[in-house]
Protein backbone atom coordinates (compact mmCIF):
# COMPACT_ATOMS: atom_id res chain seq x y z
CA UNK A 1 0.00 0.00 0.00
CA UNK A 2 1.47 3.36 -1.03
CA UNK A 3 1.05 6.89 0.27
CA UNK A 4 1.59 10.13 -1.64
CA UNK A 5 2.42 13.22 0.44
CA UNK A 6 2.39 16.71 -1.10
CA UNK A 7 3.62 19.60 1.01
CA UNK A 8 6.62 21.62 2.08
CA UNK A 9 10.18 20.68 2.93
CA UNK A 10 11.51 23.61 4.89
CA UNK A 11 14.18 25.09 7.09
CA UNK A 12 12.99 26.58 10.41
CA UNK A 13 14.42 28.73 13.15
CA UNK A 14 12.52 28.08 16.37
CA UNK A 15 12.46 29.86 19.71
CA UNK A 16 10.54 28.79 22.80
CA UNK A 17 10.75 30.10 26.38
CA UNK A 18 13.27 27.32 27.01
CA UNK A 19 15.63 27.23 24.02
CA UNK A 20 16.37 28.40 20.49
CA UNK A 21 17.38 26.36 17.42
CA UNK A 22 18.74 27.84 14.18
CA UNK A 23 17.94 26.45 10.70
CA UNK A 24 16.57 23.07 11.63
CA UNK A 25 14.55 20.72 9.44
CA UNK A 26 10.86 21.53 9.04
CA UNK A 27 7.99 21.52 6.58
CA UNK A 28 4.60 19.80 6.49
CA UNK A 29 5.67 16.98 4.16
CA UNK A 30 8.63 16.19 6.42
CA UNK A 31 6.51 15.68 9.54
CA UNK A 32 3.72 13.85 7.70
CA UNK A 33 6.04 11.39 5.97
CA UNK A 34 8.15 10.64 9.05
CA UNK A 35 5.06 10.00 11.20
CA UNK A 36 3.31 7.86 8.58
CA UNK A 37 6.43 5.77 8.11
CA UNK A 38 6.05 4.14 11.53
CA UNK A 39 2.95 2.32 10.31
CA UNK A 40 3.80 1.66 6.67
CA UNK A 41 6.40 -1.06 7.38
CA UNK A 42 8.43 -0.66 4.21
CA UNK A 43 5.52 0.31 1.95
CA UNK A 44 6.25 3.24 -0.33
CA UNK A 45 5.84 6.80 0.93
CA UNK A 46 6.49 9.38 -1.79
CA UNK A 47 6.95 13.11 -1.28
CA UNK A 48 6.21 15.83 -3.84
CA UNK A 49 7.77 19.16 -2.89
CA UNK A 50 10.37 21.77 -3.86
CA UNK A 51 13.64 22.88 -2.23
CA UNK A 52 16.70 24.96 -3.00
CA UNK A 53 20.28 23.83 -3.12
CA UNK A 54 20.64 24.90 0.51
CA UNK A 55 18.33 22.15 1.78
CA UNK A 56 20.38 20.51 4.56
CA UNK A 57 22.16 17.26 3.80
CA UNK A 58 20.93 15.81 7.08
CA UNK A 59 17.39 16.31 5.77
CA UNK A 60 18.07 14.20 2.69
CA UNK A 61 19.76 11.58 4.87
CA UNK A 62 16.84 11.42 7.31
CA UNK A 63 14.32 10.90 4.50
CA UNK A 64 16.56 8.35 2.80
CA UNK A 65 17.18 6.43 6.03
CA UNK A 66 13.40 6.14 6.45
CA UNK A 67 13.01 4.82 2.88
CA UNK A 68 10.94 7.85 1.84
CA UNK A 69 10.89 8.37 -1.94
CA UNK A 70 12.00 11.90 -2.87
CA UNK A 71 11.96 11.49 -6.67
CA UNK A 72 9.07 13.99 -6.73
CA UNK A 73 11.09 16.69 -4.94
CA UNK A 74 12.29 19.42 -7.30
CA UNK A 75 15.69 20.91 -6.45
CA UNK A 76 16.10 24.43 -7.85
CA UNK A 77 19.68 25.15 -8.78
CA UNK A 78 20.90 28.24 -6.96
CA UNK A 79 17.55 28.52 -5.15
CA UNK A 80 16.81 28.87 -1.45
CA UNK A 81 14.49 26.57 0.49
CA UNK A 82 11.28 27.81 2.13
CA UNK A 83 12.23 29.35 5.50
CA UNK A 84 10.11 30.09 8.57
CA UNK A 85 11.10 31.62 11.89
CA UNK A 86 8.75 31.60 14.85
CA UNK A 87 8.74 32.41 18.54
CA UNK A 88 6.44 30.58 20.96
CA UNK A 89 4.86 32.12 24.03
CA UNK A 90 5.05 30.56 27.49
CA UNK A 91 1.79 28.59 27.11
CA UNK A 92 3.07 27.13 23.80
CA UNK A 93 -0.40 27.60 22.28
CA UNK A 94 0.38 30.97 20.73
CA UNK A 95 3.32 31.99 18.60
CA UNK A 96 4.64 34.95 16.67
CA UNK A 97 5.86 34.57 13.12
CA UNK A 98 9.12 36.48 12.87
CA UNK A 99 10.01 35.71 9.26
CA UNK A 100 8.45 33.85 6.34
CA UNK A 101 10.54 33.51 3.19
CA UNK A 102 8.76 31.60 0.44
CA UNK A 103 11.88 31.45 -1.76
CA UNK A 104 11.53 28.56 -4.26
CA UNK A 105 8.07 27.73 -2.85
CA UNK A 106 6.73 30.85 -4.56
CA UNK A 107 7.14 29.09 -7.91
CA UNK A 108 6.09 25.61 -6.78
CA UNK A 109 4.34 23.70 -9.55
CA UNK A 110 3.80 20.19 -8.15
CA UNK A 111 4.56 17.37 -10.56
CA UNK A 112 3.59 13.89 -9.43
CA UNK A 113 5.92 11.22 -10.84
CA UNK A 114 4.19 8.76 -13.15
CA UNK A 115 4.85 5.88 -10.76
CA UNK A 116 2.98 7.62 -7.92
CA UNK A 117 -0.13 8.77 -9.77
CA UNK A 118 -2.22 5.77 -8.73
CA UNK A 119 -1.49 6.01 -4.99
CA UNK A 120 -4.55 4.82 -3.01
CA UNK A 121 -3.81 7.16 -0.09
CA UNK A 122 -2.98 10.84 -0.66
CA UNK A 123 -2.23 13.65 1.79
CA UNK A 124 -2.49 17.23 0.55
CA UNK A 125 -0.47 19.26 3.02
CA UNK A 126 -1.02 22.92 3.77
CA UNK A 127 -0.32 24.53 0.40
CA UNK A 128 -2.42 26.77 -1.87
CA UNK A 129 -5.76 25.17 -2.83
CA UNK A 130 -5.10 25.57 -6.56
CA UNK A 131 -1.88 23.58 -6.12
CA UNK A 132 -3.78 20.89 -4.22
CA UNK A 133 -6.15 20.70 -7.19
CA UNK A 134 -3.23 20.44 -9.58
CA UNK A 135 -2.09 17.34 -7.74
CA UNK A 136 -5.55 15.77 -7.95
CA UNK A 137 -5.68 16.50 -11.68
CA UNK A 138 -2.54 14.39 -12.19
CA UNK A 139 -3.85 11.26 -10.47
CA UNK A 140 -4.70 8.39 -12.81
CA UNK A 141 -6.87 6.46 -10.36
CA UNK A 142 -9.40 7.48 -7.71
CA UNK A 143 -7.71 7.19 -4.29
CA UNK A 144 -9.41 5.46 -1.41
CA UNK A 145 -8.54 8.47 0.76
CA UNK A 146 -7.56 12.04 -0.01
CA UNK A 147 -6.80 13.92 3.21
CA UNK A 148 -6.55 17.71 3.01
CA UNK A 149 -5.11 20.34 5.32
CA UNK A 150 -5.62 24.10 5.12
CA UNK A 151 -5.10 27.30 7.13
CA UNK A 152 -6.56 30.74 7.84
CA UNK A 153 -4.61 32.35 5.00
CA UNK A 154 -6.27 30.16 2.37
CA UNK A 155 -9.70 30.31 4.05
CA UNK A 156 -9.79 34.11 3.84
CA UNK A 157 -7.76 34.64 0.68
CA UNK A 158 -8.66 31.70 -1.58
CA UNK A 159 -12.07 30.59 -0.36
CA UNK A 160 -13.58 29.69 -3.76
CA UNK A 161 -10.55 27.63 -4.74
CA UNK A 162 -10.56 25.95 -1.31
CA UNK A 163 -14.25 25.04 -1.55
CA UNK A 164 -13.65 23.57 -5.00
CA UNK A 165 -10.76 21.48 -3.65
CA UNK A 166 -12.80 20.28 -0.66
CA UNK A 167 -15.44 18.98 -3.05
CA UNK A 168 -12.82 16.54 -4.36
CA UNK A 169 -11.51 15.14 -1.06
CA UNK A 170 -13.05 12.87 1.56
CA UNK A 171 -11.05 13.90 4.64
CA UNK A 172 -10.42 17.40 6.01
CA UNK A 173 -8.11 17.99 8.97
CA UNK A 174 -7.96 21.46 10.52
CA UNK A 175 -7.84 23.14 13.91
CA UNK A 176 -10.73 24.62 15.87
CA UNK A 177 -10.13 28.27 14.92
CA UNK A 178 -9.89 27.34 11.23
CA UNK A 179 -13.13 25.35 11.43
CA UNK A 180 -14.98 28.25 13.02
CA UNK A 181 -13.56 30.69 10.46
CA UNK A 182 -14.51 28.54 7.49
CA UNK A 183 -18.06 27.87 8.69
CA UNK A 184 -18.59 31.16 10.58
CA UNK A 185 -20.20 29.47 13.58
CA UNK A 186 -18.97 29.18 17.19
CA UNK A 187 -20.06 25.56 17.71
CA UNK A 188 -17.52 22.97 16.63
CA UNK A 189 -20.27 20.37 16.29
CA UNK A 190 -22.14 22.59 13.86
CA UNK A 191 -18.88 23.41 12.08
CA UNK A 192 -17.93 19.74 11.79
CA UNK A 193 -21.29 18.76 10.33
CA UNK A 194 -21.30 21.62 7.84
CA UNK A 195 -17.72 20.88 6.80
CA UNK A 196 -18.74 17.30 6.03
CA UNK A 197 -21.29 18.74 3.62
CA UNK A 198 -18.48 20.44 1.68
CA UNK A 199 -16.60 17.18 1.01
CA UNK A 200 -16.87 14.68 -1.85
CA UNK A 201 -19.93 12.43 -1.78
CA UNK A 202 -18.07 9.50 -3.37
CA UNK A 203 -16.93 8.00 -0.06
CA UNK A 204 -17.15 8.44 3.70
CA UNK A 205 -17.10 12.10 4.70
CA UNK A 206 -14.48 12.52 7.41
CA UNK A 207 -13.66 15.75 9.26
CA UNK A 208 -11.16 15.98 12.10
CA UNK A 209 -11.07 19.17 14.16
CA UNK A 210 -7.92 19.46 16.26
CA UNK A 211 -8.20 21.22 19.63
CA UNK A 212 -4.56 21.18 20.70
CA UNK A 213 -4.09 20.08 24.30
CA UNK A 214 -7.86 19.45 24.49
CA UNK A 215 -7.86 16.60 21.97
CA UNK A 216 -9.77 16.28 18.71
CA UNK A 217 -13.27 15.79 17.35
CA UNK A 218 -13.88 13.22 14.61
CA UNK A 219 -16.93 13.51 12.37
CA UNK A 220 -17.43 10.34 10.34
CA UNK A 221 -20.66 10.15 8.34
CA UNK A 222 -23.34 10.30 11.07
CA UNK A 223 -20.92 9.54 13.93
CA UNK A 224 -19.02 11.85 16.31
CA UNK A 225 -16.00 10.70 18.32
CA UNK A 226 -14.25 12.85 20.93
CA UNK A 227 -10.58 11.93 21.35
CA UNK A 228 -8.49 13.14 24.30
CA UNK A 229 -4.96 14.44 23.97
CA UNK A 230 -1.92 12.74 25.45
CA UNK A 231 -1.02 14.56 28.71
CA UNK A 232 2.61 15.57 28.22
CA UNK A 233 4.42 16.91 31.27
CA UNK A 234 6.86 18.91 29.13
CA UNK A 235 6.40 20.44 25.68
CA UNK A 236 9.61 21.54 24.00
CA UNK A 237 8.44 22.47 20.50
CA UNK A 238 4.90 22.17 19.07
CA UNK A 239 6.06 22.91 15.50
CA UNK A 240 4.82 20.18 13.19
CA UNK A 241 2.47 18.60 15.75
CA UNK A 242 -0.56 18.97 13.48
CA UNK A 243 1.29 17.49 10.52
CA UNK A 244 2.58 14.64 12.69
CA UNK A 245 -1.01 14.03 13.77
CA UNK A 246 -2.14 13.77 10.15
CA UNK A 247 0.81 11.59 9.19
CA UNK A 248 0.23 9.14 12.01
CA UNK A 249 -3.48 8.99 11.29
CA UNK A 250 -3.26 8.46 7.52
CA UNK A 251 -0.23 6.18 7.85
CA UNK A 252 -2.21 3.87 10.12
CA UNK A 253 -5.19 3.82 7.73
CA UNK A 254 -2.94 3.16 4.74
CA UNK A 255 -1.23 0.30 6.56
CA UNK A 256 -4.63 -1.31 7.19
CA UNK A 257 -6.06 -0.30 3.78
CA UNK A 258 -9.29 0.70 5.46
CA UNK A 259 -11.68 3.56 6.13
CA UNK A 260 -13.98 1.72 8.53
CA UNK A 261 -15.23 3.80 11.46
CA UNK A 262 -13.51 1.72 14.17
CA UNK A 263 -10.20 1.99 12.29
CA UNK A 264 -10.55 5.75 11.78
CA UNK A 265 -11.13 6.21 15.51
CA UNK A 266 -7.98 4.25 16.26
CA UNK A 267 -6.15 6.26 13.61
CA UNK A 268 -7.08 9.51 15.39
CA UNK A 269 -5.55 8.14 18.60
CA UNK A 270 -2.38 7.05 16.82
CA UNK A 271 -2.19 10.51 15.26
CA UNK A 272 -2.44 11.98 18.75
CA UNK A 273 0.40 9.73 19.90
CA UNK A 274 2.72 10.81 17.06
CA UNK A 275 1.90 14.47 17.73
CA UNK A 276 2.89 13.97 21.39
CA UNK A 277 6.27 12.55 20.38
CA UNK A 278 6.77 15.47 17.98
CA UNK A 279 6.25 17.99 20.80
CA UNK A 280 8.69 16.25 23.12
CA UNK A 281 11.80 17.53 21.30
CA UNK A 282 12.83 20.21 18.80
CA UNK A 283 12.21 19.99 15.06
CA UNK A 284 11.92 16.38 13.85
CA UNK A 285 14.02 14.97 16.71
CA UNK A 286 10.96 13.70 18.57
CA UNK A 287 9.93 11.63 15.54
CA UNK A 288 13.29 9.96 15.06
CA UNK A 289 14.04 6.43 16.29
CA UNK A 290 10.81 5.80 18.20
CA UNK A 291 10.24 2.19 19.13
CA UNK A 292 6.83 0.87 18.04
CA UNK A 293 6.36 -0.46 21.56
CA UNK A 294 6.55 3.13 22.84
CA UNK A 295 3.90 4.19 20.35
CA UNK A 296 1.56 1.39 21.35
CA UNK A 297 2.09 2.06 25.07
CA UNK A 298 0.97 5.66 24.61
CA UNK A 299 -2.00 4.42 22.58
CA UNK A 300 -3.00 2.22 25.52
CA UNK A 301 -2.43 5.05 28.00
CA UNK A 302 -4.86 7.26 26.09
CA UNK A 303 -7.31 4.37 25.99
CA UNK A 304 -7.14 3.95 29.77
CA UNK A 305 -7.36 7.70 30.40
CA UNK A 306 -10.69 7.93 28.57
CA UNK A 307 -12.26 4.66 29.77
CA UNK A 308 -14.85 4.51 32.54
CA UNK A 309 -17.31 1.96 33.92
CA UNK A 310 -21.04 1.99 33.37
CA UNK A 311 -23.33 3.22 36.15
CA UNK A 312 -24.39 0.11 38.13
CA UNK A 313 -27.53 1.81 39.49
CA UNK A 314 -28.88 4.18 36.82
CA UNK A 315 -30.89 7.11 38.20
CA UNK A 316 -34.62 6.59 38.12
CA UNK A 317 -36.84 8.82 36.08
CA UNK A 318 -38.03 11.96 37.85
CA UNK A 319 -36.57 14.47 40.29
CA UNK A 320 -35.33 13.61 43.77
CA UNK A 321 -37.27 14.99 46.70
CA UNK A 322 -35.77 17.45 49.19
CA UNK A 323 -35.66 14.75 51.87
CA UNK A 324 -33.63 12.47 49.56
CA UNK A 325 -31.09 15.24 49.06
CA UNK A 326 -30.54 15.70 52.83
Amino acid sequence: MSLLVVGTLAVDTLETPFARRERVLGGSATYIALSANYFMHGAQISVVSIVGEDFPQEGWELLRDNSIDTSGVEVVKGGKTFFWEGKYHYDMNTRDTITTELNVLADFDPKVPEANRNAPFVVLGNIAPHLQEKVLDQLTATPKLVACDTMNFWITGSRKELERTLGRVNMLVLNDSEARLLIEHPSLVVAGRRLQGMLSTESHRIVVIKKGEHGALLFYDDHIFSAPSYPLEEIFDPTGAGDSFMGGMVGYLASRDTLEYADVKRAVIYGTVLASFCCSKFSTEGLENIDMTEIYLRFREIQSLSAFEDEPNPPKKGRRSDTELM
